[in-house]
């Protein structure tokens, strides 16, 4: 008689990014849970409702609210979310169990495909002064702004797809997407730059847990817990906590213009660099540390410490400036500056 399978109902959103997500983790898992039977159930959240505000004005957990009512309703055991969207002081009853092995976490330059087929621009500075680049992160038109001034920043919103229609049809010259995304829905030919701290010209910090998948379970679900954990890569975690201690600490969310690179230089030891940049680009605060990292706890004070050094050297002016602005609804655009 054959054994009857156990069913885990799976939490995600519906974009086809999202889903793809969700079948990596599936196909992952299922070799070590052969009697499991995942079960997928995917919805909209508000940051796929409304694709006409700016984020910032959507405020913290626009991808993350309703998901989390299915998981705390017992309606999912546990939810796939990219990191990088998860608000770094989860809703009480929440945990994060696994987070996976990173994905390239860069950013990257995705050209027009006429420019790109013609070998006109190849790299940021080659646009000619006035460029428009498209990107609804002021993470990246900050830092951006910074190396290249004479780039003209405007708001795209919409899936991988969308936003490279749009480059490719509308008054874009480029546009800034995380290249895990399209590494993993298969769209690397498109890259045109990768942008990291060492790119020629001027880089760029990613976003704080960019490029890794986190799975949130309810506290205490240790047997979700148990079913999940094959897929928990323990450097990734503890690297991504040391960004999220940075974030927590300078209460930013994905809205807010910090940027971090993790990178391990030993068997322990974690570089963590951090950013804090003006939404103008005119002011910044730079900086780093190297420590030996063995637990979650150690992470998580790593990002604290660095995070609190930045804010006496005039990243938490920058912040609240920031957040002046989210507060009146002002100065939080992508384009406005």
């Amino acid at each position: 008689m054959s054994e009857q399978k156990q069913t885990v109902h799976i939490g995600t959103r519906r974009s086809a990014l999202a889903l793809r997500q969700v079948d990596l983790v599936i196909a992952a898992l299922q070799p070590h849970h052969p009697n499991v039977h995942f079960q997928v159930h995917a919805l909209a959240t508000l940051g796929d409702k409304n694709q006409t505000a700016s984020l910032p004005s959507l405020g913290k957990g626009l991808w993350t609210n309703e998901l989390e009512a299915k998981l705390f309703n017992n309606e999912v055991d546990f939810i796939v979310h990219c990191l990088k969207d998860v608000p770094t002081t989860l809703p009480e009853g929440g945990k994060i169990g696994v987070v996976t092995e990173r994905e390239d976490p860069r950013d990257v330059v995705i050209m027009k495909k006429k420019w790109a087929e013609q070998g006109k621009y190849k790299t940021l500075s080659d646009l000619p002064e006035g460029a428009i680049v498209g990107t609804s992160s002021v993470r990246r038109a900050a830092q951006l702004r910074r190396r290249y001034p004479g780039l003209v920043f405007k708001d795209v919103r919409g899936n991988i797809e969308t936003r490279m229609r749009k480059c490719d049809e509308e008054d874009y010259d480029c546009i800034i997407l995380a290249a895990a995304g399209l590494l993993r829905m298969g769209y690397d030919e498109r890259i045109a730059q990768w942008l990291d701290s060492t790119t020629e010209g001027g880089g760029m910090l990613h976003a704080v847990g960019q490029g890794a998948l986190a799975m949130e379970i309810r506290e205490g679900d240790d047997k979700t817990l148990e079913i999940i954990k094959p897929l928990c890569h323990e450097k990734t975690m503890l690297a991504t906590f040391a960004e999220r201690g940075v974030m927590r600490s300078l209460e930013g969310g994905c809205s807010v213009p910090i940027g971090v690179e993790t990178k391990w230089v030993g068997e322990d030891q974690l570089q963590l660099r951090a950013t804090v940049v003006s939404l103008d680009g005119k002011e910044s605060v730079d900086g780093q540390s190297v420590e030996v990292i063995k637990t979650i706890e150690d992470a998580e004070e790593m990002g604290k410490k660095l995070a609190e050094d930045l804010a006496k050297r005039g990243a938490q002016k920058i912040l609240d400036f920031v957040n002046q602005g989210r507060a009146s609804g002002g100065a939080l655009k992508v384009g406005d500056l």
